[in-house]
């Protein structure tokens, strides 16, 4: 049978009816043409209301569904259900990653709800791993074209290369594309033939494509084409791989520490030639170099602001230093993070680094300060094959460690540190990459350095988030090693970064109460004050606004036009001051606008087109980021949590104006307890 659409299907256990839907949820008619392949399998019951086979089909119009059969199962196995179902719906991976979806939910909720351990670590990864599949295949469909947007589009010849096909097609329409992703392409009236593409290049408003010559010969100018965007599988599968080599390599003790059974013995820490003079920073720097911690991970809490990286960056030196003979694995969750982290450990000019690029990676996005340093060889990236090739410091992010495993096979447990900054980002399995397989468990080091009280990974199953965290934050919420006892710390397991270098003591104030049990101290420079006499501020020397604006029209949408409206007229107000009342020039590049959502971001950058320097993005884009002033539009209050709350308010440094409507915090205590702060300082403006 040929139906590639969603499938809805319902099992229940012994002597229970079970009966199966077939939907049809795309646009198109359908044929359903055979069941007969279920009475073949024993323990199944059936009892059929309709006769359906290749002379008399059953049409499916878009929409509808149809009980296709009940009956009862007996003891049978969920692999045995799997392969009949699989068999029936054979004809797309959609519908495979469908029909596993359901049985999960069905009969896997037991594993899912119980505590994760090393005994169940690689089922229940995997499971929340195969929904997040799912999601993202549910996800992504709804940019096919067509869609209630578009109803076709149109590609071209690209002027600098006649191999490449250029897809005119917004951000706001597409899904988020990177270099090496797939689509497949087929002309308007054309169905039996379909074309893969590959992303080669991404702008704003178009995708450069690359096809086989089968299409480039049949192109001509103006032809339309219908789209089926697909998920990029690499990532889920290394993940995969990941969880099997946690639990071969013996990674328990380093996903499970355990607290110890008796007062640590006295332990002799290295005394370092540092000039930095935080002792929080200093103290986490002697233990990691000490491996205090070994076999558990050392955790580096480190709240907005407090020179996290600062800190992970002086704990590789100095192992670098100490340690010569050390090989360190470093790896941040994106690459522009990993970039800064490589930029950031040659200042010295005495650490040798090594920053690793995926393949596909474009070349042209290397910083010009670290192609000396890279593995870009002459237009292309040369992996490293062995470990010859590595240094004393080698860096990269998270999915492209897991390739020095998988094809390189580099030898188990080569790397005696490895680093991950901006661990709170990562799913759990992503974590592991660079531990499963290329860290020794028993005398290598691993440290986790992140926040937990930030955004953590980007989760789409809603399912899913309901089981699964960043390894730091599973760490620090279930295990008694990273609690405080006595309202402390253990510093041989887990260090809190205390002195904020970044803002304002009134904008540290709220997330300081809210998050960070008002530990953190306001060590800014002179900068923080910068901004205190700006004209619009309600309440001078308090530099924060709420700007309350409430817009009925949009309360169930993702923009809002009267808070992008509000917010432009602040951005003028900024850029026109000029040192004027005191204030000290603003440029664009001081100003950064956060908005929750991709609607309003794209709204916001269709009003400041010609202010090329000035930063619009979402909350995601924004951590681990900074601006001297901050402009936060909330669209719908309701519908951000806590981390997304704390995440927006502490990136300003000197200024910060929040624009939203006020009555939507009523089911939001940070945010409440944010506006009533603003009312009770003067800084809340209608």
């Amino acid at each position: 049978m040929v139906l590639n659409k969603r499938q809805t299907i319902s099992l229940c256990f012994i002597q229970h009816t079970v009966p199966l839907y077939i939907e049809n949820t795309g646009h198109e008619t359908v044929q359903f043409i055979d069941y007969a392949v279920l009475r073949g399998f024993a323990n199944f019951s059936l009892k059929v209301e309709d006769v359906v086979h290749k002379k008399c089909p059953l049409d499916l119009p878009p929409g509808m569904a149809f009980l296709f059969n009940k009956y009862k199962k007996v003891g049978i196995s969920i692999h045995v259900i799997l392969t009949v179902i699989e068999k029936i719906l054979l004809t797309s991976v959609n519908t495979i990653n469908s029909t596993r979806y359901i049985l999960i939910m069905c009969f896997r909720q037991k594993t899912l709800q119980a505590p994760l351990s090393i005994n169940n670590y690689k089922e229940k990864l995997q499971l929340l791993l195969h929904l997040e599949e799912y999601q993202m295949e549910r996800d992504i469909r709804r940019y096919n074209v067509p869609n209630d947007n578009l109803q076709e589009v149109t590609m071209q010849r690209d002027s600098f290369n006649e191999e490449l096909l250029v897809l005119k097609i917004t951000a706001e329409n597409r899904p988020t594309l990177q270099r090496g992703d797939q689509l497949l392409v087929y002309p308007v009236g054309e169905i039996k033939k379909k074309y893969r593409g590959y992303v080669h290049s991404v702008q704003l408003d178009s995708v450069k494509l690359g096809f086989s010559k089968e299409l480039l010969d049949i192109f001509v100018k103006g032809m339309t084409f219908h789209i089926e965007f697909t998920v990029n599988r690499l990532n889920l599968r290394t993940q995969h791989r990941a969880t099997e080599f946690a639990v071969r390599s013996g990674l328990a003790a380093v996903l499970f520490p355990l607290a110890p059974t008796s007062p640590a013995p006295q332990q002799t820490l290295p005394d370092l030639k540092w000039l930095g003079k935080n002792p929080e920073q200093y103290r986490a720097v002697q233990h990691i170099v000490a491996g205090s911690s070994k076999p558990a991970p050392y955790l580096l809490f480190g709240p907005p602001g407090t020179g996290k990286t600062v800190t992970v960056v002086e704990a590789i030196k100095q192992i670098a230093k100490c340690k010569p003979q050390s090989c360190i694995l470093v790896c941040a969750f994106t690459n522009k993070a990993a970039d800064f982290l490589c930029e950031s450990l040659l200042t010295d000019g005495e650490t040798q680094v090594l920053r690793i690029y995926a393949k596909s990676y474009n070349p042209q996005d290397v910083p010009d300060s670290l192609k000396d340093c890279c593995n870009l060889v002459g237009d292309y990236f040369e992996f490293p094959k062995g470990t010859k090739d590595l240094k004393s410091v080698n860096i990269t992010t998270l999915l492209t460690s897991s390739r020095l495993k998988e094809p390189y096979n580099f030898p188990e447990g080569h790397f005696t540190h490895v680093f991950v900054d901006g661990a709170e980002c990562a799913r759990e399995p992503e974590c592991i990459l660079p531990l499963a397989g290329l860290l020794d468990p028993n005398t290598g080091q691993v440290v986790l350095a992140g926040d937990p009280k930030q955004l953590g990974p980007i989760i789409r199953s809603r399912f899913a988030q309901r089981f699964g965290l960043s390894l730091l934050e599973r760490l620090m919420t279930d295990l008694p090693l990273y609690q405080k006892t006595n309202g402390v710390f253990d510093n041989r397991f887990v260090t809190k970064l205390l002195r904020n270098y970044r803002s304002h003591p009134a904008i540290l104030q709220i997330p300081n109460e809210l998050f960070y049990d008002g530990e953190l101290q306001a060590y800014a420079d002179e900068q923080r004050n910068s901004c205190c006499s700006f004209g619009p501020l309600p309440q001078k020397g308090f530099p924060i606004i709420f700007h309350k604006v409430t817009d009925s029209s949009s309360s169930f949408l993702l923009f809002n036009n009267a808070e992008v409206d509000v917010l432009m007229d602040y951005v003028k107000d900024l850029l026109q001051t000029q040192g004027n009342n005191g204030l000290s020039n603003i440029s664009p590049q001081d100003i950064g606008i956060i908005a929750p959502y991709r609607k309003q971001k794209v709204e916001k950058d269709y009003k400041i087109k010609n202010m090329s320097n000035l930063k619009v993005g979402t909350l995601e884009e924004f951590q681990g980021q900074e601006r001297r002033v901050i402009l936060v539009s909330t669209v719908r209050i309701s519908f951000l949590n806590d981390k997304w709350f704390n995440v927006a308010v502490n990136r300003a440094k000197a200024l910060l104006i929040v624009v939203g409507n006020p009555e939507m915090s009523n089911s939001h205590s940070a945010w409440a307890r944010f506006i009533s702060y603003c009312k009770e300082k003067g800084g809340y403006k209608w």
